[in-house]
């Protein structure tokens, strides 16, 4: 594959920034801002592989944010973080629309195990950060139903992020170049450690196996 001397660029901030979403056991430590190099935007022309991958960072943060509310919504009422019925539900959904765009529905569903689980890991830790100091606990309790409308919406972008990407997800450059996008992803959102550490989780099959450095 021939690349730009933006796109080499683009590989060596995705190789140093690596650290931060896939660091040892998971634990991502609250990181600085990019560096310069980090900063320089490669191409993000709709086609390239970096505009592409660019949309399932971006989508998954707002994903993410939306999770925020799930766990003020179930805070304080005793309700389970884990919900088997609508784990299903979302999975079932995204498999169908992904058919619908002529997508793998196996490689949609396993991104979305991911955004899930991602989601999880989000709630659970508000809801220990919130235990051990009361005052910073949300005032409000969102309405559930109106927050999973919102994350029902964001879920048919993401499907639809995902079936235009099948090259970008399954290219030797995939997990450099979804990297460097969630760490742009992650400055321009100004994410705390918990939700740099949840995004790196809901991106884990982003790339293909065969994407996977040594396969």
């Amino acid at each position: 594959m021939q690349l730009t001397t933006s796109m080499r660029r683009a590989l060596v901030a995705g190789a140093a920034a690596t650290a931060l979403l896939t660091g040892a056991g998971g634990a991502v430590a609250d990181p600085p801002a990019p560096s310069a190099t980090a900063q320089a935007d490669p191409p993000a022309a709709a086609h390239s592989p970096y505009g592409r991958l660019r949309p399932l960072a971006a989508l998954s943060a707002e994903r993410l944010a939306a999770g925020d509310l799930v766990a003020a919504a179930k805070w304080g009422t005793g309700a389970p973080i884990d919900d088997p019925v609508r784990e299903r539900q979302v999975l079932d959904a995204v498999a169908a629309q992904a058919r619908q765009l002529g997508a793998d529905p196996a490689a949609t569903v396993r991104i979305f195990r991911d955004q899930i689980e991602a989601s999880k890991v989000l709630q659970r830790g508000l809801h220990r950060l919130w235990d051990a100091d009361p005052s910073r606990a949300p005032d409000e309790r969102p309405d559930l139903d109106e927050v999973r409308k919102e994350i029902n919406r964001v879920n048919g972008e993401l499907v639809r992020a995902v079936a235009a990407s099948p090259d970008a997800r399954s290219a030797p450059s995939c997990r450099p170049l979804l990297t460097v996008s969630a760490v742009r992803v992650r400055h321009e959102r100004r994410l705390d450690a918990l939700h740099t550490a949840a995004l790196g989780r809901a991106l884990r099959s982003v790339c293909a196996p065969s994407a996977a450095p040594g396969s």
